[in-house]
């Protein structure tokens, strides 16, 4: 039975020093209770301690770290079965399949996609993380030079996959480090598996057909010393693959069940040959609850709806998503361009910057920072209105960019146009439409 954050604090240190980057230890044992940090984070803790301490203060979810420096992500350490509950941690790794049987052109194409495809959207940088190499060969050397091929021509994670232990030796130890995630670990090679993963000090793939298998052999990796390993279940359709993942993740933090407490990896190009197949899968997975997810190819097209669902799934429910407070040209303005206003809700950022991209006038666009509230929560809450919007004018620049100092502020506010004109008494307060959709016509009929 998991200890409670009191019992996890009787047996911590109880100095205070704040070395586990949290302030106190009570703090530091409820977020242990809660699965929201981890035992090692502790430099004061004793084995003996650590010992009693690792199986009840660990995730649900076994925290797995792939790949190395700034490239590097940590898939799995889940607490919940539902974002809105509390929140999901870690987002899953996006990769990229390439095998010793393509061609070099293929092969360096996929890693270029990879490293060059990524999109900014509310502050953040969405791109894939990891390149998943895969041995159908057989041989050693040619697996080994894809590997190597690999780790030259990108900085992002690798996963190497082969059959036969003694294949996949050589590579990994080739690209050793780079701390390669590794598979495929059987119930036949089991032992010759763990041995490499101790070894290198790199994760682990298990491999099993479905869900009891993946537990006996995760068990079997656990005895042998393994603590890092993800799961591959090896479903034949999305349905199976839906029902392990969801299985899984109910085991473990439902039940408890710790020899299915890992993350996973799953490919959806082996479910269907339809590339947008292929991302609807990806997507599903990312809901429930992938934490690899290979692709047979990164274009832009299935990449970024790809990466926008990981983004919202793997956003706080309770932090809303804000965009950067600022000015925001749009179209080329020129001075005397119009002047909107909007809050920094990022619903509402896109949605106002994207009507404003599509009439191609030019426009500068204020964003003022309502702790990502809409403008209709932000007016309600005292954050979007006159004495603070005017202070902010004043503050943020645009009066050194423009020569006409006329503002447009969204029309479902129309009542803070007196209040506003007091605060900048030598602007022009103009009402504008209340949907982002008349902005176009709006701006036809200003000019």
């Amino acid at each position: 039975m998991a200890l409670t954050g009191i019992e996890i604090y009787k047996k911590l240190p109880r100095t205070n020093c704040g070395d586990c980057g949290v302030p106190t230890c009570m703090a530091f044992a409820m977020k242990l209770a809660a699965g929201q940090a981890e035992l090692s984070a502790c430099p004061h803790v004793s084995a003996e301690t650590a010992a009693e301490l690792d199986s009840a203060s660990a995730p649900p979810i076994r925290p797995v770290t792939i790949g190395t420096g700034d490239e590097a992500f940590k898939i799995g350490g889940e607490t919940v079965l539902f974002r809105h509950e509390k929140t999901f941690i870690n987002a899953p790794g996006i990769g990229v399949l390439v095998t010793d049987e393509m061609s070099d052109d293929d092969v360096d194409g996929k890693i270029d996609r990879l490293n060059k495809l990524q999109y900014e959207r509310v502050g953040l940088i969405l791109k894939g993380n990891i390149v998943i190499a895969k041995s159908v060969k057989g041989d050693a050397g040619a697996f080994e030079a894809l590997a190597k091929k690999v780790a030259g021509a990108t900085s992002k994670a690798i996963a190497l996959i082969a059959d036969d232990p003694a294949v996949l030796s050589q590579a990994a130890k080739a690209i050793a480090d780079k701390k390669p995630l590794i598979g495929f670990a059987t119930e036949s090679n089991a032992d010759a598996m763990a041995e490499l993963a101790k070894e290198l000090d790199v994760p682990v793939i298990a491999k099993a057909k479905g869900i009891d298998a993946a537990s006996e052999l995760t068990k079997k990796l656990t005895d042998a010393g393994l603590k890092d390993i993800v799961i591959d279940t090896s479903p034949d359709n999305i349905k199976e693959a839906l029902f392990d993942q969801v299985a899984m993740r109910r085991l473990s933090i439902q039940k408890a069940e710790r020899t299915v407490g890992f993350p996973t990896i799953l490919f959806p190009s082996e479910m269907t040959d339809n590339p947008i197949k292929e991302a609807m899968y990806a997507g599903t997975f990312i809901t429930k609850y992938g934490g690899i997810i290979a692709l047979s190819d990164i274009q832009g097209e299935t990449l970024f709806p790809v990466t926008v669902a990981r983004m919202n799934i793997y956003t706080d429910p309770q932090r809303p998503m804000a965009t950067t407070q600022g000015i925001y040209e749009m179209n080329n303005p020129e001075k005397d361009s119009p002047i909107l206003i909007t809050s920094n809700f990022s619903l509402t950022y896109f949605i106002v910057s994207g009507e404003l991209e599509a009439s191609r006038a030019p426009a500068w666009l204020l964003v003022i920072d309502t702790e990502g509230l809409s403008v209709l929560t932000a007016w309600a809450a005292g954050k979007f209105v006159a004495d603070a919007i005017g202070p902010f004018v004043k503050k943020i620049g645009i009066e050194e960019k423009i020569g006409k100092k006329q503002l447009i502020i969204p029309g479902f506010v129309a009542s803070i146009s007196g209040e506003l004109e007091e605060e900048l008494p030598d602007w022009d307060i103009v009402i504008g439409p209340r949907e982002a959709a008349y902005i176009s016509s709006f701006l036809k009929q200003l000019n």
